[in-house]
């Protein structure tokens, strides 16, 4: 599985700082869209075209030619990864380390800004970001006064309207009457406000804030927005396709210079536009042109990934959306044609998981490694039989998009104890660890701590030891709460003479946490004590706790351990971006691809979007892309008839070899009229046999069935104790009714 080119690519050669020979190995638009510097550009990358190749050679050429410094340029990806990879293949180019540079993530980026400009939206610099636990938790204190009925309106959704709004770079004060919401009984709005100024009180903000505020400074503070279009000559822009609302207002800010020409380049394919569901706005893309007069647009159809029966069926496909800006990828590979796109059908879903798991076996017997096949889901319901199926075979898989290492509890703990001694303005860390192991503080004496807190206008911590020195509580829980302070203030004191990493340690062993797990008799405990041993070993990464806290907080990475080759199974969405030899694309009926919730909600624009999924499943593959339908899927425990996606009739046929899936004769009966629809059975569609019926009343035509021997297939006839069934492998056996099961 890999993602792009390798650093040690031809192109990065050490010859590269000669001349322009860095450029040699690129085609004609791959250059173009490098040596076009001036004015706004639009590099319509399509999949596997060299996006990564190009946005990182015309970073390194503006610096090569002089156009700029590093730190004059902007560069702003979706990913930590990307930046990472973007960041190392620049200094293999330059022969050096590049150090200054603004690249990152927009989050990264903007939280860097929003250091320097705090004051303006009523922070210090050394805010704290919370993560998604502690933004529920303040957003519940905060709907207290409304007295919400929280089983109505629970705080999760609530927190979702207002991320919402904050991802269309809407302020409490910009929020409209016809934006507003319903949700909490009319009171988002006056909630929303009130969340922000709490956030401010606790010098702090959540991920979307970050963009918020930076977008708000700049467009209110003129000095703050000239600033920075003097500082940046050049800005670039990857998978430009993905741009939220406040995303998209934030780069517009600083691209548009009065007098001065917008030297932005964006690169995207607005065929790969998949998460409206996030806030996505393909219309960002599709309007580059509108936004930026003058707008050169250079297209990358040059596919260096796939064969050319794989581009062709995916391109058929994408070619159905209307709303588009149109490219055609081919292959740039030598004898690039392969084996055409196989679509198969099968009787129902736990033949499609046999089918697809049998085929990845034969392929390993091939000689294929696992690591280079993927399943690919449109929903994670259709998971189940697929794992049963690889566990039964004993293919080993990985599930991708599993719990995360830092969302894991101990770390979630383990980082609130960082956080208190970092930012003692942090009540929310603080309220994590202050029973955290057990220290008998409960609800009461949290209140009252709480309500110490705000009598004398201090954190909660501060509040806490105030209440503390002047006897307010008392007891063993007092104690207990005195020495968790004591440690915290030890901990600064060894953070700042000796470094962060001791000071951690010193933390977590001094505070008790690392004794509660190791008093802990639970399978999970020794585990957890391995990851909290790792989490320490992470800190060394870093310079300073602060930078540490930052990186988690901007990073939520699955770290996979090395090990055997494992097949991957993992939703469509997950996998854009990545790229096997060999992908299998299963589920692709009416209701499950495009989905069901598509059909009924949502209307033209919604099925593009499932059609551009599917363009992207398609394009995962180098070698093979197999796609399977069922005739029917059991779904929450019933099984229910399938009619094939609408996307198979429109996959080109030159490119494609259906199997399963013609009208089969046996017996004198077309199947193709009974029991079968376009290949497929049907149960809902019976006819009854007058012979069948009475000899054996509990089957009848077209019944799903199953032989311990021969496995799933449809009964076609009967004789008075015989039942002749057409089986999934296509041969037809005269067996005993008695050795038969109903499905």
């Amino acid at each position: 599985m890999t993602t792009s080119e390798h650093p040690s690519s031809p192109l990065f050669s050490s010859s590269s700082s000669e001349g322009e020979s860095y450029l040699a190995r690129l085609n004609p638009e791959q250059r173009t869209a490098i040596e076009t510097t001036d004015g706004p550009l639009l590099v319509l990358a399509g999949a596997g075209t060299g996006k990564t190749r190009v946005l990182t050679t015309r970073f390194a050429h503006i610096l090569l030619t002089g156009r700029a410094k590093p730190w004059q340029i902007l560069a702003v990806t979706f990913t930590n990864k990307a930046a990472r990879e973007m960041r190392e293949r620049i200094g293999f180019i330059l022969g050096e380390p590049a150090e200054g540079l603004w690249l990152g993530t927009f989050h990264a980026l903007c939280a860097r800004m929003l250091r320097r400009h705090a004051e303006y939206v009523g922070l210090t610099h050394s805010f704290t970001i919370l993560d998604t636990d502690d933004q529920l938790r303040l957003l519940k204190q905060v709907m207290e006064p409304w007295r919400i009925d929280i089983k109505r309106w629970p705080a999760p959704g609530l927190l979702g309207v207002i991320q919402r709004w904050k991802d269309r770079g809407l302020t409490p004060e910009r929020v409209t009457d016809t934006e507003d919401s319903d949700f909490a009984d009319g009171h988002a709005r006056a909630i929303y406000a009130a969340y922000q100024t709490r956030l401010r009180q606790l010098n702090a903000c959540d991920f979307g804030d970050l963009m918020l505020h930076v977008t708000e400074i700049l467009r209110t503070r003129p000095d703050v927005l000239d600033q920075y279009h003097r500082l940046f000559r050049y800005i670039l822009v990857d998978e430009y396709q993905d741009t939220n609302t406040v995303q998209y207002l934030w780069l517009r800010l600083l691209a548009k210079r009065s007098g001065a020409p917008s030297n932005i380049c964006c690169v995207g394919d607005d065929d790969q536009s998949i998460y409206s569901w996030r806030g996505a706005e393909v219309e960002n893309i599709l309007r580059f042109e509108k936004d930026f007069p003058g707008a050169q647009i250079v297209r990358l159809e040059r596919n260096y990934r796939s064969t050319q029966h794989i581009l062709g069926a995916a391109a058929g496909l994408i070619a159905h959306n209307g709303e588009r800006l149109g490219k055609t990828l081919r292959s740039g590979k030598e004898d690039a044609r392969g084996e055409k796109v196989t679509v198969t059908g099968v009787w129902d879903s736990d033949a499609e998981a046999r089918a697809v798991c049998d085929a990845a076996e034969k392929f390993k017997a091939q000689g294929h490694s696992l690591a280079e096949m993927a399943i690919l889901v449109r929903a994670g319901f259709q998971t189940r039989a697929f794992e049963e199926r690889l566990v039964q075979i004993g293919l080993p898989y990985r599930i991708v998009g599993g719990l995360r290492f830092y969302e894991r509890a101990e770390i979630r703990d383990a980082l609130a104890y960082m956080r208190a001694v970092h930012q003692p303005a942090d009540d929310l860390a603080f309220e994590r660890i202050i029973n955290t192991p057990k220290r008998g503080v409960g609800p009461a004496a949290l209140q009252k701590f709480h309500a110490a807190a705000r009598a004398r206008e201090v954190p909660l911590s501060v509040g806490t030891q105030a209440l503390l020195t002047e006897g307010g509580v008392k007891g063993k829980m007092a104690d207990q709460v005195r020495k968790l302070l004591d440690v915290l203030s030890t901990t600064r004191d060894i953070l700042a003479r000796e470094g962060h990493v001791v000071a951690v340690e010193h933390l977590l062993e001094e505070s008790g946490y690392l004794d509660m797990w190791r008093n802990d008799r639970s399978p999970e405990a020794p585990g957890r004590l391995e990851n909290l041993k790792e989490l320490v070993r992470a800190l060394a990464d870093f310079g300073t706790l602060g930078e540490f806290l930052e990186h988690v907080a901007l990073v939520m990475e699955h770290d996979e351990n090395a090990g055997e080759a494992k097949l991957s199974l993992m939703t469509l969405h997950g996998a854009k971006g990545l790229e096997f030899d060999i992908v299998f694309l299963p589920g692709w009926e009416e209701g499950v691809f495009p989905s069901q919730r598509t059909l009924d909600e949502g209307g033209l624009k919604g099925l593009e979007e499932e059609r551009r999924l599917a363009y992207v499943g398609i394009t995962r593959a180098r070698k093979h892309a197999l796609i399977y339908h069922a005739g029917s899927r059991r779904i929450y425990a019933n099984w229910q008839p399938s009619m094939p996606s609408r996307f198979l009739d429109e996959l080109p046929e030159e490119h494609v070899a259906r199997q399963n899936e013609g009208a089969t004769q046996r017996r004198g009966l077309n199947l193709s009229d009974s029991v079968f629809e376009g290949g497929m059975p049907l149960t809902s569609r019976r006819r009854q046999d007058p012979l069948l019926a009475e000899t054996t009343p509990a089957f009848q035509l077209g019944d799903h069935v199953r032989h311990p021997r021969f496995g799933v297939g449809i009964i076609i006839g009967a004789d008075r104790h015989h039942l002749e069934v057409v089986f999934e492998s296509g041969d037809t056996k005269r067996l005993l009714s008695s050795f038969i099961e109903k499905l």
